[in-house]
C-alpha cells in the first residue's frame, strides 16, 4: 500500500507568509529561509519512530501541509508536534527570539563572559574554577548587559536550550536553598 492509497486521519495547513521560503525534501527536511537566516529541521520519521508512509508533509501554493494516518492519540500528539516545529521556524526567520536572564547574588560578586561557544560564570558562591555553560546553534548569541544577560537568535528550541544551560550552570547543591539565592535565573521569554 503506497502513500497516496493509504487514508489520512489527520491533517494540519499551515500558512507560509510572503517573505518566508520553505523547502520540503522527500527524506523529511524542511528548510524555512527568511530575513533573519535559515533554520533546516530534521522531521524524518526514524527519529519519531514511525515508519515513513505513516505521515506525509508537501507544500501546495503558500502552505505547507502535514498529514498523518495514526489512530488516536498519538496521531494527534505527533501532527500537533510537527505543526508546532515549523510555525516557530517560520516565526523565528521573521522576528526571532530573545531570552533574558537576570544575575542575583548576595555573597561574592558574579562575572559572566562569553567565549566563543561558551559562557563562562566566575566567583559563583566563591568558587575558584569557573562554571560553563554551552551555546548552542550557530545563531544562538549570547550578550551580558551588567545585570542582564540577553540570549537571541532565530531557532527557539537553540535559544530555549542556551538558555536553560546557563541557569542549570548556577544550580546550588549541599547548600540551603532559602539562604543561598545565588545564581542566574530566566525572568523573560518571548512568545
Amino acid at each position: 500500500m503506497s502513500i497516496s492509497e493509504t487514508v489520512v486521519l489527520n491533517k494540519e495547513e499551515i500558512e507560509i507568509p510572503e517573505n518566508v521560503e520553505v523547502n520540503v525534501s522527500p527524506d523529511y527536511f524542511v528548510e524555512i529561509k527568511g530575513k533573519l537566516g535559515k533554520i533546516v529541521k530534521d522531521l524524518s520519521p526514524h527519529r519519531l519512530k514511525i515508519s515513513k508512509n505513516k505521515y506525509r508533509i508537501y507544500k501546495d501554493g503558500n502552505k505547507v501541509v502535514v498529514e498523518t494516518m495514526i489512530k488516536g492519540k498519538r496521531g494527534v500528539a505527533l501532527l500537533y508536534t510537527l505543526v508546532s516545529k515549523i510555525r516557530a521556524a517560520i516565526k523565528g526567520v521573521n522576528e526571532g527570539y530573545t531570552y533574558k536572564l537576570k544575575i542575583i547574588y548576595s555573597h561574592f560578586p558574579v562575572t559572566v563572559k562569553v567565549k566563543g561557544k561558551e559562557v563562562y560564570i566566575e566567583n559563583f558562591i566563591g568558587e575558584r574554577s569557573p562554571r560553563k555553560a554551552r551555546i548552542i546553534g550557530e545563531y544562538t548569541k549570547v550578550e551580558v548587559k551588567g545585570e542582564d544577560i540577553e540570549v537571541t537568535g532565530i531557532d527557539k528550541d537553540d535559544v530555549s536550550q542556551t538558555a536553560a544551560n546557563i541557569q542549570q550552570a548556577t544550580k546550588i547543591k549541599k547548600r540551603d536553598p532559602r539562604k543561598f539565592l545565588d545564581g542566574i535565573y530566566i525572568y523573560y521569554r518571548s512568545k
